[in-house]
């Protein structure tokens, strides 16, 4: 994971691209003697795996997925020999986070609008792709060629960033011309919020256990229901209408009780109706 501050630039010296992969090379004499074969590296934006290290000088492979969604394999306004580029080592514990979540996964390429001065500080436009517009928010964080910057100015699916002297200074910025190719990448606090919400709507609506007990209490006779007199372990059958020991009464009823005990005589209830 990265924060998107650069604190290194370097070169390219070599580029072979083809269509499902290729190799880059990077000389880059401030990073490379700290770093080793396997370690991970953003380079404008997009984390690779340097696979080899000689003479300040560090190579990377390039998968036919990095070439098709990054820079590297633009038509028009690409990566080329001696161009510039940004560099950002991996964040480690302990170290100040000081721009946004970035992953190094380009999500897509935009185009340089212009580049304007204004005053100390310089106004960077780039057009992003329809597709890509849903992630951009004003006043949210953008990736820029691996650069972390606030979205001032949002209009026309172009995103307008102010630039100040430093990064001016020490960043690929201070090269670009309108109609280069620049990578994105979206806040990706964004995109699992987007993504949650897509499986929550998606979801068939589901009814609680509650609901569906109080629904079927419905369809319960009323004297089965909780609360009434009847019980399990209590039989009450239909008692004759007169009884000979004492005078008839209607309607009434003898409870009988389900206990294993010996049975006792029990007064007889009566019931109405």
């Amino acid at each position: 994971m990265f924060t998107g501050i650069i604190e290194h630039t370097g070169t390219i010296e070599a580029l072979d691209i083809e269509n499902d992969g290729g190799r880059i090379t990077i000389h880059a004499p401030s990073v490379a003697p700290s770093l080793a074969v396997s370690n991970s590296i953003a380079l404008n934006g997009c984390c690779l795996t340097v696979v080899a290290l000689h003479d300040y000088r560090l190579s990377a492979d390039l998968s036919g997925e990095t070439i098709h969604k990054t820079s590297f394999g633009a038509k028009g306004g690409e990566l080329k020999k001696g161009a510039r580029v940004n560099l950002e080592q991996p964040l480690t514990a302990g170290k100040e986070f000081g721009g946004h979540f970035v992953l190094g996964h380009v999500d897509t390429v935009g185009r340089v609008t212009r580049l304007t001065h204004e005053g100390e500080n310089w106004w960077l436009g780039v057009q992003v792709p329809q597709e890509f517009a849903r992630y951009v928010v004003p006043k949210g964080s953008i990736t820029i060629d691996g650069i972390s910057l606030t979205v001032a100015r949002w209009q026309n699916n172009i995103a307008e960033v102010a630039v100040i002297p430093y990064t001016y200074e020490h960043t690929n910025i201070r090269d670009r011309k309108p109609g280069d190719a620049v990578n994105l990448e979206g806040d990706v606090l964004g995109k699992y919020v987007e993504r949650y919400l897509e499986q929550r709507n998606l979801a068939a609506p589901a009814e609680s256990p509650l609901t569906v007990a109080r629904a079927n209490t419905t369809s319960i006779p009323a004297q089965l229901r909780p609360g009434f007199h009847q019980r399990a372990s209590i039989r009450i059958p239909t008692c004759p209408r007169s009884l000979p020991a004492e005078p008839a009464k209607p309607e009434c009823q003898s409870i009988r009780s389900s206990s294993p005990f010996p049975r006792q005589s029990i007064p007889p209830l009566c019931l109405p109706g």
